[in-house]
């Protein structure tokens, strides 16, 4: 069921325009489906005049795969925010990590046990073609990484840094050490339980959002942002409207006015339902 924010937050009385959706954990089901209540949902934001932006952690390739189900033609942002595209794939945006700064973090991620990726334009890149949720991530993206012998001579032009590990609490003590290390120079969050992501400081979800309703002649205020983890929290933070799935961890539903259904219940079509068609 569908419920205000646990913070409280004042409830938001103005219109929205354009929803911000995060991907995983928010629009598709635990094994990356599109539900026929979010295709129904997608087609009423449309009839009703609400733009749909995709933001996502993932690369542009991965993300691509939903926009001709869901009929969806505009900009989106990957790599947390530090790639802005058309639909087309044509890049309109880019944020990259300096090298020194890309260095340190997979040297560090390297110290804790962590599985290093780094995606790089459009490409992704491992050293362990078998290492944690490789085979994984090559099924939900579709996509097939690019296996080097080490990241020599691949530091420059980074979009993001991917931290992989099973081991959820080492994963967290990682989030929060490489927090404080890169701090000022990198934006440091979890994108789920298994994956760290490292991006350009000013990319974040947040920034995203912001660029995206820009693109679209939209003000934020007029935005509704969705989503369920700790990465979401800077777009959940910018928005008119700030909806955290009925998954989330409670503190992100801290952040949002309203916290919808899970994601294996039709949350994120509830959603669109209750607090964005109608203000509409």
């Amino acid at each position: 069921m569908s419920t205000p924010g646990s913070q409280g937050r004042p409830g938001p009385s103005g219109r929205v325009r354009m929803v911000v959706s995060d991907i995983d954990g928010t629009l598709v089901t635990p094994d990356k489906r599109l539900t026929h209540g979010v295709l129904d949902a997608a087609r009423a934001l449309r009839a009703a005049g609400i733009t749909l932006c995709l933001v996502s952690s993932r690369a542009p390739r991965g993300m691509e795969m939903f926009l001709g189900p869901l009929e969806n033609n505009t900009p989106y942002a990957g790599l947390n925010g530090g790639l802005v595209a058309r639909a087309d794939g044509t890049i309109l945006s880019r944020l990259s990590l300096a090298p020194a700064t890309t260095r340190e973090a997979v040297g560090a991620l390297q110290e804790d046990d962590v599985s290093a990726w780094l995606f790089i334009g459009r490409d992704w890149l491992v050293t362990d073609p078998h290492g944690p949720y490789v085979a994984r991530e090559r099924e939900t993206v579709q996509t097939e990484p690019l296996v080097v012998p080490d990241f020599t001579g691949h530091y420059h032009d980074v979009g993001k840094i991917m931290g992989a590990s099973t081991d959820f609490p080492r994963l967290a003590q990682a989030e929060a050490r490489l927090a404080a290390l890169l701090a000022g120079h990198a934006s440091v969050h979890r994108s789920s339980d298994y994956y760290l992501d490292i991006t350009h400081p000013q990319a974040n979800k947040g920034y995203a959002a912001m660029e995206l309703a820009r693109l679209m002649g939209v003000d934020i205020s007029e935005v509704a942002c969705i989503g369920d983890m700790n990465n979401d929290v800077p777009m959940l933070d910018e928005a008119g409207v700030a909806i955290a799935m009925g998954n989330a961890p409670d503190a992100v539903k801290t952040h949002a006015h309203f916290v919808t259904g899970a994601n294996t219940h039709d949350g994120w079509a509830q959603a669109m339902h209750d607090y964005v068609l109608p203000r509409a």
